[in-house]
């Protein structure tokens, strides 16, 4: 059985809404499957690539719902444990005009918060090429334990980490700064992804400090995306950014998820010696700038192709999608 990408965190249901009543309320808010873990890993199966998704969720309507879209889209769920402590998590998307989105969550009490090191499975990790994580499952102090214990087991395993920060500062409590609790898992991952506007977060010494803090850990790779905007990357010894591409927005709710997973999967079938670390392979792919840039080409067409359509899992294309995308921007 081929190793796999391994995400690991939420699974919810993202209400989109649908027509406007005279006051502007929605009319109507139709579920979507989502949660942006869960969405890396549709978006790496609908690309052919084997995918898995560890996480808790409910034993309700919504629960069985995100499990029958995960099978549906060629997820492995094994590791998927379920529970009647708490209900699934919801969340009701609101899209503007430009396809930007906000978000109001149902997020805590939620069942995916209550899933603790002891669920793990030792067999996910043997199988994982690559485990991927993100910060919304570190706003609860034991689930953020039990986050950077799956980022060191597979790190023991040899997988590549990556860690995708996706900061949604409504799921943290009002008095908490994220930021000394984000770190020690941004130390932890090989690869890690940042918004613009995350990168900006962090780097409030500048971005030089910020780039000197990232590099204490593990990481030999950040990647910047900006929407449309050239995206930027980052590695000890080198950095650069490339033009993407710029398309109507319809919804925006899982592009960087759709990125992630492109880069994601793209990475996990570069071919490297017996033996190679996961840092050691992304050393030799920045070594050869064409295939670096190749690779996060496909995955901005990937994110590009994913906001012109609506929802989350529905919205994830597949490589003959993304593949004639860049045909046609070529």
């Amino acid at each position: 059985m081929p190793r796999n990408i391994l995400c690991f965190g939420e699974a919810l249901i993202d209400f989109h809404n649908e027509g406007q009543d005279s006051r502007g309320f929605p009319r109507s808010f139709v579920p979507f499957a989502g949660g942006a873990p869960a969405n890396v890993a549709v978006a790496v199966a609908r690309l052919g690539g084997a995918a898995a998704f560890a996480g808790m969720l409910g034993q309700d309507l919504f629960g069985d719902f995100l499990l029958d879209s995960l099978t549906e889209a060629g997820v492995d769920c094994s590791a998927v444990t379920r529970t009647d402590k708490a209900h699934t998590a919801l969340a009701f998307v609101t899209l503007d005009a430009h396809g930007e989105r906000s978000f109001s969550f149902y997020r805590p009490p939620s069942a995916d918060l209550l899933f603790r090191p002891v669920h793990f499975q030792d067999e996910s990790f043997r199988r994982a090429a690559v485990f991927h994580v993100c910060s919304n499952s570190m706003t609860d102090p034991d689930l953020a334990e039990a986050t950077r214990e799956g980022m060191r087991r597979a790190r023991t395993a040899g997988a590549l980490v990556s860690f995708d920060l996706n900061l949604r500062p409504a799921l943290w409590p009002h008095d908490i700064d994220p930021r000394p609790l984000l770190w020690p898992a941004l130390h932890l991952a090989d690869l890690v992804k940042l918004s613009a506007e995350e990168f900006a977060y962090l780097a409030i010494d500048g971005e030089e400090a910020a780039l000197e803090q990232l590099w204490k850990g593990q990481a030999r790779l950040l990647v910047v995306t900006d929407g449309a905007k050239p995206l930027r990357w980052f590695h000890p010894d080198a950095d650069g950014e490339m033009p993407i591409y710029s398309v109507p927005a319809v919804d925006s709710t899982a592009a960087g998820d759709a990125f992630v997973g492109g880069l994601l999967h793209r990475l996990s079938t570069l071919e490297a010696a017996p033996g190679t670390s996961s840092s050691e392979r992304l050393d030799q792919l920045i070594g050869e700038l064409p295939r670096l840039h190749a690779t996060l080409r496909f995955a901005a067409a990937c994110g590009a192709l994913t906001v012109t359509r609506q929802g989350s899992f529905a919205a994830m294309p597949s490589e003959t999608d993304a593949l004639a995308f860049m045909d046609a921007y070529a």
